[in-house]
């Protein structure tokens, strides 16, 4: 919570402040124009689901979810705590397909809705299950409903959403099945099971559908017959507990939900952005060092040469500037590189060595000969930019600088990841293949 610094662990004494501050963050994040197109494109999902929290928060709803396995009567609590029969419910097995929502009535003005999910163990259900998992994030308040003592799926979907700072409740429904003996055992068992990241006071018994009291009754004529009577659902304390949280801190709720919803989504679109510029950078690295390659290969001047060879470092430059949104000067992209070009030449000191060998070679070599030396100092030109173009992104991805490492350690890194030979027999491969289609 140390990044939403408007919302405070206390009790806020001005709730819809808290929901207008969240859903001006989740404006800005959704027209945020610096999100390429193709990463909103892959988080399509989360973006839908960010528009839908900014339509909840606009109306001041707060969201209750009942999330568990097939079967556990998720939707009979919510029935129940309605009064009214607003869910299906079904013998069959996974009734409820679909979300499903109905307005609850509560001590408080604030406007709540209960929702119902899938189950989450659904067979062949991976679709149910994430629409399960989408609505459990989108909701302020999650009931985790089971039956009995936690599955390992039960168990990993609690410990998960438990650990969304969200209030979550663990409902141990059917209740009446057990005397009192067993109940109690069963309950301090969950609790020992889920110590650590939920709250004793979270995990607690109901009954939403109990079986009908069996009873002997007795008609006119003195004989017994058996009969069954209604008995009402036991959700008392589930109740009490939800009203409580809501009267705490209702509307900041759901402020909170949306705030780290949001937090999350900027996050995984950081990593999508950082993931996409890579992998243009990686692109745009190696168009450039087959550029270079070919035109150092192909130029029979060794001091033209080392000039088309700045030239084509310092645009690779301020193209990969550009794409981490910088805005380099060629004076900027010019002092950049002699900084790398200064770490290479310390580490790399054989490579100039052989390059400038090559250069005399070629001016004073014929036929295949001269071919084969252009090649040689082709791929190494390819070589030298590559690298030259890794430790340029490393210091644009850090917000150019070169970090506490510094440019030597970041460019011996480089170098020391690489499998020189074979990325040398890759480039002159591709530069010699270069020159014989333009002959």
């Amino acid at each position: 919570m140390q990044n939403l610094p408007w919302l405070k662990k206390e009790k806020t004494k001005n709730p819809d402040q808290h929901l207008l501050n969240a859903n001006q963050q989740i404006q800005t994040l959704l027209t945020d124009t610096s999100v390429p197109s193709a990463v909103r494109q892959e988080l399509f999902q989360e973006f839908s689901e960010m528009e839908a929290i900014s339509e909840k928060l606009q109306h001041g709803e707060i969201h209750i979810a009942a999330f568990g396995r097939v079967g556990t009567g998720k939707s009979s609590l919510l029935n129940a705590l309605l009064g009214r029969k607003a869910f299906s419910t079904s013998p069959l097995h996974g009734e409820t397909l679909v979300q499903q929502r109905s307005q609850w009535d509560t001590a408080s003005s604030d406007h709540v809705l209960l929702i119902d999910t899938p189950g989450i163990d659904e067979l062949e259900g991976e679709a149910r299950e994430e629409l399960a998992r989408s609505i459990a994030r989108m909701s302020d308040i999650v009931l985790v409903v089971c039956e009995g003592d936690l599955t390992e799926t039960e168990f990993k979907a609690v410990r998960s959403l438990a650990g969304r700072n969200m209030p979550l409740l663990l409902v141990l429904n059917k209740s009446d099945r057990y005397n009192r003996d067993e109940l109690e055992t069963l309950l301090g068992h969950l609790r020992a099971r889920c110590a650590g990241f939920l709250d004793d006071e979270n995990i607690l018994a109901a009954s939403a559908d109990p079986r009908p009291e069996q009873l002997i009754r007795v008609d006119a004529t003195g004989r017994e017959f058996p009969a069954e009577r209604p008995r009402k659902p036991d959700i008392g304390r589930l109740k009490a507990r939800l009203w409580r949280i809501l009267e705490k801190d209702g509307k900041t709720l759901a402020a909170l939900n949306a705030a780290l919803f949001t937090s999350e989504l900027d996050n995984r679109i950081a990593t999508k952005i950082v993931q996409a510029r890579k992998t243009i950078a990686e692109k745009v690295i190696g168009n450039y060092c087959i550029a270079k390659g070919v035109v150092v290969a192909v130029n029979p001047i060794p001091v033209a040469d080392l000039l088309a060879a700045a030239g084509t470092d310092v645009a690779m430059v301020i193209h990969l500037g550009n794409i981490y949104g910088f805005q380099l000067s060629k004076r900027e992209a010019s002092k950049l590189l002699l900084t790398i070009s200064a770490q290479l030449l310390l580490l790399m000191g054989a490579y100039w060595g052989v390059n400038m060998v090559s250069a005399a070679m070629k001016t004073i070599s014929a036929g295949m000969s001269a071919a084969l030396t252009a090649g040689a100092q082709g791929t190494l030109a390819w070589y030298a930019t590559y690298v030259t173009g890794r430790a340029a992104e490393s210091w644009f991805a850090k917000g150019k600088s070169w970090g506490s490492e510094g440019p030597k350690d970041t460019i011996n890194e480089i170098l020391g990841s690489l499998d020189q030979d074979s990325i040398l027999r890759s480039a002159r491969n591709e530069i010699m293949g270069k020159l014989k289609g333009a002959v």
